[in-house]
């Protein structure tokens, strides 16, 4: 069975964008309720994070994956995950900051976030609107594929 990065945001963080890009895909951009996997990712839907209930199937979900992605926007960087989140996973958790290109003076919390969930450095900043350091973030999990 194949690997796929797991990606978990809140909603409206730039979940499905950065999923398409990974894919290589151009699916319509619309909220659900169903795990979607694609070919190289595992779409979360924004509730498994936003209720602390659904936590078990984020758990559970990562197990087909090979790393997960915690995405937090810097344009509204609100706290939905729970201290040292990124404990509860088995692969490689790598912090996503997304929309860099707003509000650069919430960057420092961002950070401060991502330390709180248990994420260790490198950080990826992107930003969709103009696919600032999205290549690298790709190479970095997919390699040359």
């Amino acid at each position: 069975m194949k690997k796929r990065i797991m990606v978990i945001g809140p909603t409206q963080s730039g979940k499905s964008t950065l999923i398409n890009f990974l894919n290589d895909s151009a699916r319509p951009l619309k909220k659900t309720q169903d795990v979607i996997y694609g070919k190289n990712t595992i779409d979360t839907p924004s509730s498994y994070i936003e209720n602390p209930s659904m936590y078990k199937y984020l758990i559970a979900t990562a197990q087909a994956a090979s790393h997960v992605l915690i995405l937090v926007d810097q344009a509204r960087p609100t706290e939905v995950y729970p201290p040292g989140f990124a404990k509860t996973f088995t692969c490689p958790v790598i912090g996503v900051v997304t929309k860099t290109d707003l509000v650069p003076e919430n960057a420092d919390l961002c950070n401060q976030q991502l330390r709180k969930i248990g994420i260790f450095e490198p950080y990826f900043w992107i930003s969709l609107k103009d696919n600032r350091n999205v290549d690298s973030l790709k190479h970095y999990l997919l390699g040359n594929q």
